[in-house]
């Protein structure tokens, strides 16, 4: 395979380096495409938050990231998570969860993409009730009447380090950000992957792709981060847009609203349940205080559903 252009081997490592990743990226599609190509999917979303369903429970096999970046190109089935389901490690659950961003890095939370698998699986079962295992612990799931779904999302993490940050930080309910003063002091919150919350005037006013590009890697953020940015409109009611780590700008994040929801609960802003508006719709955030666990409530949307192919896979590789 040629190398890209403007590059050669030079012998010291570099150029060749690039040429071997190119040509290991094209092998990971080629090796995975067979084994993935005849099993179904479904394609759903989460107020617009695009969101790929894969059910691989019967005959697991590994999604790498190189074919998770190829199913994600346009023209092929874009997403932003992709929610990979295997079989059970613990027998009360229905599946363990393996979740995919566009870029095809993992995340150990996607809380659309939760509300998402809870009502493929409820209607696939006919129950109400749905509990999931993933990286970040158990997801307990109810459908509602209205055919909204709540999640337990669990308790946020707010220790510098279970964020985590990259240096130790006494307060992390207000953390000023190097380089980014303007902005005024961050609330950093884990729900499962790492969030920072700006609180600002006027949320549509905000470059949020200048913004969150540069501050996902900044290196206050070891793991990278999502970036939010909240407008509180009323002591119940945030405005809210999200640069989500490892899938960019998005119509809709279901953790970044509990994050947010517990920033701005933590902070004295808001009450512990809020309507959090996203540019796809509204959210419920309710931040517990019985246990401290985050509850978030949120309509999903079945758009199709298909069957891989291995062009599907090799041709964007």
């Amino acid at each position: 395979m040629p190398l890209p252009m403007g590059q050669h081997c030079d012998g010291r490592g570099g150029a060749c380096a690039a040429s071997r990743h190119i040509r290991s990226t094209v092998f990971w599609c080629l090796d995975a495409a067979p084994m993935l190509a005849h099993r179904p999917f479904v394609k759903m979303n989460g107020l617009g938050n695009e969101i790929l369903v894969l059910d691989l429970r019967h005959e697991p096999e590994d999604v790498p990231a190189a074919a998770a970046r190829a199913l994600a190109r346009p023209g092929v089935l874009p997403f932003d998570q992709a929610m990979v389901l295997y079989p059970p490690r613990r027998a009360d659950t229905a599946a363990f969860v393996r979740i995919l961003n566009s870029d095809g890095s993992e995340s150990g939370a996607c809380g659309n993409g939760t509300r998402c698998i809870a009502a493929y699986e409820a209607g696939r079962i006919g129950e109400r009730h749905v509990l999931f295992e993933s990286a970040a612990g158990l997801l307990d799931c109810v459908m509602q009447p209205d055919g909204q779904v709540t999640v337990d999302m669990g308790a946020p993490r707010l220790g510098w380090d279970a964020i985590p940050l990259a240096r130790p930080v006494a307060d992390t309910s207000a953390v000023q950000i190097e380089g980014f003063a303007s902005l005024g002091p961050a609330s950093m919150v884990s729900m499962g992957n790492p969030h920072a919350v700006f609180f600002v005037p006027d949320a549509n006013a905000v470059d949020v792709e200048a913004l969150g590009a540069t501050l996902e890697h900044h290196p206050l953020f070891p793991e990278r981060a999502n970036i939010s940015f909240a407008q509180v409109l009323s002591p119940d009611h945030i405005l809210l847009h999200v640069w989500e780590r490892g899938a960019g700008r998005t119509r809709a994040c279901g953790t970044a609203a509990c994050a947010t929801g517990v920033s701005t609960a933590r902070t004295g802003r808001t009450g512990r349940k809020v309507r959090v508006t996203l540019p796809g719709g509204d959210l419920v955030i309710d931040w517990r205080a019985s246990d401290g666990h985050v509850l978030m409530t949120g309509p999903v949307a079945l758009e199709f559903t298909g069957t891989l192919t291995s062009d599907m896979i090799t041709e964007a590789a």
